[in-house]
């Protein structure tokens, strides 16, 4: 490796490193912002609370047990329903990628699906799957999944033409041409898709536990705007944000994983 090229590495990493520090540094900046802001009341603390009434609000769930109950239940549905709804799409978009019939049939149902507001099928949901724990992954799925749906097909539809004829004319099969070369040109298409997916199914778990969760975030988020204990409102949007985070993080660490093996 030349010296150059040992400068220039030093460079990026000198660079993501600044980024990382102001990125932080902001974060700590607006934190420390908004709680002199509650301490010298230029707003209202009821109304706009603050980290340290947060920090105090999140103490007082650890100390009754109730914040990892909370937790691991928005967790487990969240995930569920993102696997879930990431295979099952997946899935769909080969089925409808392997016969070019069904994809010209189903195409406007799905446009139709992906435009429809998923909570206005919430009452039919809680009628249809019982108002528990399904109804809630039942509605992240119906987010989720038409989107992956169509992410996976507008990706597998959009390789090359040239390179399929190619190997049909060397005699390959469906099988082959969708193992050996539609797959692997949309890892990258994938792996977005699973970004897309942690956003919605966070929002589509949320959104069930608003209609029929007895506990979650979104159990604490509606049960704390009901009762005005905005406090508990911010700790469990902080909450949210912070699983959230992680959870994109792993994605993004499968991502390297499998930039890595593909090299």
């Amino acid at each position: 490796m030349s010296d150059e090229h040992k400068s220039y590495l030093k460079k990026i990493k000198i660079r993501k490193l600044v980024i990382r520090i102001v990125q932080i540094g902001l974060l700590l900046l607006a934190f420390g912002l908004w709680e002199l802001s509650a301490y010298f009341e230029w707003s209202d603390p009821f109304i706009t609370s603050s980290p340290s009434r947060i920090v105090t609000s999140i103490a007082n769930l650890y100390r009754s047990g109730d914040l990892f109950k909370h937790l691991s239940a928005t967790l487990y549905e969240t995930v569920l329903s993102f696997v879930l709804s990431t295979v099952i799409g997946v899935i769909v978009a080969v089925i409808l990628w392997w016969s070019a019939f069904l994809k010209d049939v189903t195409e406007p149902y799905l446009i139709v699906l992906n435009s429809l507001p998923k909570v206005a099928l919430g009452p039919l949901i809680i009628i249809w799957v019982g108002a528990g724990r399904g109804a809630i992954i039942t509605m992240a799925l119906l987010i989720c999944v038409i989107i992956t749906i169509i992410s996976a097909l507008t990706g597998f539809l959009s390789v090359d033409k040239e390179k399929v004829d190619l190997l049909k004319a060397m005699g390959a099969n469906k099988f082959q041409i969708l193992f050996k070369l539609i797959l692997p040109a949309n890892i990258p298409s994938i792996i977005s898709i699973l970004k897309i997916n942690v956003g919605l199914s966070w929002v589509g778990t949320i959104m069930g536990e608003y209609l029929v969760s007895r506990e979650g975030i979104g159990y604490l988020l509606v049960y704390g705007g009901q009762v005005f204990k905005l406090d508990l409102v911010m700790a469990s949007t902080i909450l949210l944000c912070i699983l959230a985070t992680l959870m994109y993080l792993a994605v993004a660490l499968i991502e390297k994983l499998i930039k890595r093996f593909y090299k």
